[in-house]
């Protein structure tokens, strides 16, 4: 029985108990049939009378024993019909569950119980379905995390043979003119030019090394901080301060419209981070008596700055690590190609929708933050 399906399994336990029924109500009846006496009088005349007594138990007993077999066939056919009814109706259900499940188990995603029910079978029908529902979603979650770490260890991985890259040249130039200079080579024996140049290697080495380091944390923190309900006016124009400054001082026209109030939630540090590094490229590529304007456009920000335009095919290079260019290639004017790296890897962890374009009147770049 263990091994049996279910149908046959309660189909049987059914028809055995309705059987059993049967049974004892033949049998109760067949043995407290009680003895029957019939009392006859017959008076004729009413000088004689006949009194007399007739068992009929014996034609009783008779009648019941004649009748049993019919009643034994009609019982029996009754609760074979009543079982097997019973049995499908109890089963299809379970039966339809179990399809679902297999369903399920291969991950199907349009499985699901539809049970027309508000029994307990059709509460478990809701379950399975309920639960179906939240393992899906939980594994699409993963799915997309698993998705997000793996773009994340790329993206690591490549900023480190970028950075690797980068260090390698300056490291070798800084190791190629200490020899030359130890062994005496020609113009490297002046030490009062090259100890100079050397501690100018050293310390654009050291500035490198302090840009990689800050550019590899800075995702840790953005994960770290936590979002808060901000004054972005206030926020924003606190930022723009210091590059106003150096915006006058390199004779560069400043022009902040910020509204008076604009709150919304993100986390400060980290966004101010972001702006900053946009500010600062802004002024760096503007020339004297060009114009730097951020400004608000409904729920965008937007930071343009008057210059020549990035060609279409940097554009698309423009995010990468250590990119520059081909005119700002010269470290000194350039810088080390990071900036707009952290910019990028800030507001996308975040989540804050960003695009980086030419414009075309006046000519000059413009980046906007889509809050």
């Amino acid at each position: 029985m263990k091994k049996m399906k279910l149908f046959p399994k309660t189909f049987f336990y059914t028809l055995g108990l309705m059987l059993f029924i049967v049974g004892i109500a033949h049998a109760l009846i067949c043995f407290l049939t009680a003895p029957v006496t019939l009392d006859i009088s017959v008076m004729p005349f009413e000088e004689f009378s006949l009194n007399t007594s007739l068992n009929v138990n014996r034609y009783v007993t008779q009648s019941v024993l004649k009748a049993l077999p019919i009643s034994l066939l009609c019982c029996v056919v009754i609760s074979i019909v009543c079982s097997f009814l019973f049995s499908r109706k109890i089963t299809v259900p379970i039966k339809q569950i179990g399809t679902v499940a297999e369903q399920m188990a291969q991950m199907e995603k349009g499985a699901a119980c539809k049970l027309n029910s508000e029994d307990e079978i059709g509460i478990l029908a809701d379950n399975i379905n309920h639960l179906y529902r939240s393992l899906l979603s939980a594994i699409e979650s993963l799915e997309m995390e698993k998705q997000r770490v793996s773009e994340s260890e790329r993206s690591k991985a490549d900023f480190l043979r970028a950075a690797s890259h980068e260090l390698k040249t300056p490291v070798t130039a800084l190791n190629a003119t200490l020899e030359n200079m130890i062994l005496g080579v020609g113009k490297y024996k002046d030490y009062d030019t090259y100890l100079p140049e050397c501690r100018e290697m050293s310390g654009r080495l050291a500035d490198m090394i302090h840009d990689i380091l800050e550019t590899s944390k800075a995702g840790m923190n953005a994960e770290s901080e936590e979002a808060v309900e901000v004054e972005l006016s206030e926020l924003l124009y606190a930022l723009c301060e210091p590059y106003m400054l150096i915006a006058k001082a390199k004779g560069i026209i400043f022009r902040p419209g910020l509204p008076e109030s604009f709150e919304t939630v993100l986390p400060p540090q980290m966004f101010g981070k972001a702006v900053s590094n946009i500010l600062a490229n802004a002024v760096a590529y503007t020339e004297s008596g060009r114009t730097v304007s951020v400004y608000f456009d409904g729920r965008d920000i937007l930071i343009e700055n008057e210059c020549v335009p990035i060609p279409k095919e940097a554009l698309r290079h423009i995010f990468e690590p250590f990119y520059r260019p081909d005119f700002a290639r010269d470290r000194d004017k350039g810088g080390n190609g990071l900036g707009l790296y952290i910019v990028d890897t800030l507001l996308r962890e975040m989540n804050i929708p960003h695009s980086f374009c030419p414009m075309e009147e006046p000519q000059g770049m413009r980046f906007i933050i889509h809050l």
